[in-house]
């Protein structure tokens, strides 16, 4: 427990009940919806262990930040987020982000917190970084090159004949591809083997350069649910803030169309891909959206991979995925995630 001026930061542990209930009292009152994804809570306490402000983690993001509104304006937030940065510290995260409200802007950027991005006057996301997102667009103009250029955003659990589909069409149509892979490692297959999946199932397609999106693109972990009062407007909270940041970089390697597959699967991925098309074209980038390519009459998705993969029908998934793919699940990375795969429960993400 660490303390000052009377007050003392303590882990409010899962077994905590009654801090448990206070916590959710807390975010009630400062209007906030409690995040259904938290690592770790800390609770601010006055001297007869009253709760007066608290914070969460996820990942590397700070979420759940709310002081008791009686005690507004007397600092109590600063000691709240000191303590959930030692603590990303201590599980290795140096950068952090967080979701706030537009109107906690002065509070945050004081605390050492800088504006990524803000939807209206809703939501705003900040990073620990001055320039972590400047930078992280310097090195992508410094990739970019001469001709009509397209993006792709991809996540490949695992990378399918579907996904090289989207890629080669792609390819086909334009001098350059800049295809960004999700970097954040919550799917089955790990970040490092999606990578290079793609890589090696695009060898053949010199104009395809690929990238890490970083903690910039398509984070589930930094998802603003905890503001929004039902799940279809926190995907598209999601889907405005991803795009928001994905025309600042379209806009600096010169990309003016994205390339996106149909979704018939994924609940999610379907209200994105709406967003996409109406936001898109208002910020001059085209929204080129293909059909799926199927095999024996179903669209090839990486859900039914991963549900063939479950059930031990290594063979038929053979069908769905590229001679590079196929060989990776007798890997020993490979193995290692069809174990997980036969031990999860769904596979198919909502």
């Amino acid at each position: 427990m660490d303390g000052s001026m009377n007050h003392a930061i303590s882990e409010i542990r899962p077994s905590d009940k009654k801090g448990q209930q206070e916590f959710d009292r807390l975010l009630e009152g400062a209007g906030v919806k409690r995040d259904n994804n938290l690592d770790y809570i800390a609770g601010l306490y006055d001297s007869e262990y009253k709760l007066l402000a608290a914070g969460a983690c996820f990942a590397n993001t700070l979420r759940c930040l709310a002081v008791d509104s009686a005690r507004q304006g007397e600092g109590l937030m600063a000691p709240v987020v000191t303590h959930l940065l030692n603590y990303q510290l201590a599980c290795g995260n140096t950068h952090s982000f967080l979701y706030t409200k537009c109107e906690n802007d002065y509070i945050f950027s004081a605390l050492g917190f800088h504006e990524i991005t803000r939807v209206g006057g809703d939501i705003l996301l900040m990073e620990n970084r001055k320039h972590g997102f400047s930078r992280f667009l310097e090195n992508l103009a410094a990739q970019k090159q001469p001709g009509r250029t397209a993006a792709i955003v991809m996540n490949c659990n695992p990378f399918t004949l579907g996904h090289r589909y989207l890629v080669e069409q792609a390819a086909g149509e334009n001098d350059v591809v800049h295809l960004f892979v999700v970097s954040e490692d919550i799917s089955f297959f790990p970040f490092a083997d999606r990578y290079s999946l793609i890589q090696q199932g695009c060898a053949d397609l010199p104009n395809v350069i690929l990238h890490a999106t970083e903690s910039y693109m398509i984070s589930t972990a930094v998802f603003p649910s905890y503001f929004l009062k039902d799940e279809a407007a926190a995907i598209e909270a999601q889907a405005k803030l991803d795009l928001a940041i994905f025309t600042r970089i379209a806009a600096v390697v010169g990309a003016t169309v994205r390339y996106v597959g149909e979704e018939p699967f994924s609940v999610v991925t379907g209200i994105y891909n709406k967003i996409m098309r109406e936001s898109l074209p208002l910020a001059g980038i085209e929204c080129v959206v293909f059909s799926r390519k199927e095999h024996s009459g179903a669209p090839i998705s990486a859900s039914a991979v991963r549900k063939l993969l479950q059930e031990g029908r290594l063979e038929e998934a053979k069908a769905l995925v590229p001679e590079t793919t196929y060989r990776y699940f007798s890997s020993e990375s490979g193995r290692k995630v069809l174990g997980e795969l036969q031990r999860a429960g769904d596979v198919v993400h909502y």
